[in-house]
């Protein structure tokens, strides 16, 4: 048995959770938010047996898509202390962030 965990932007997330209840996939749905661009993620944790874990994949695969946006890093002092703006930024976002462990037991009660 393996934990797949997703971590996918806030835009895909329904999506997701839909196409997990279509191939008839239990997962747990968590609201989380990233460091970086503190935007808003949802964590999956799927429990699946060996053999699911490449279809968990695929689904996440075709279903979060990357995207890029501007942003606007924070506004920082140099060492004159003096504030400089920075010019926006094309960064790339969402897809889908993937950890995969082994479960030695699992119980449910």
């Amino acid at each position: 048995m393996k934990m797949v965990m997703a971590i996918v932007q806030d835009k895909d997330a329904n999506k997701l959770g839909s196409e997990f209840v279509k191939h008839e996939i239990q997962a747990t749905r968590t609201a989380t938010s990233g460091g970086f661009l503190r935007s808003g993620n949802t964590t999956f944790l799927v429990g699946v047996e060996d053999e699911r874990v490449e279809e968990v994949l695929d689904i996440i695969r075709t279903t979060a898509h990357a995207r890029k946006q501007f942003m606007t890093p924070a506004a920082s002092l140099d060492l004159s202390m003096e504030a400089t703006s920075a010019m926006p930024l094309e960064v790339q976002i969402g897809g889908a962030t993937v950890f995969i462990q082994n479960i030695e037991q699992f119980h449910q009660f």
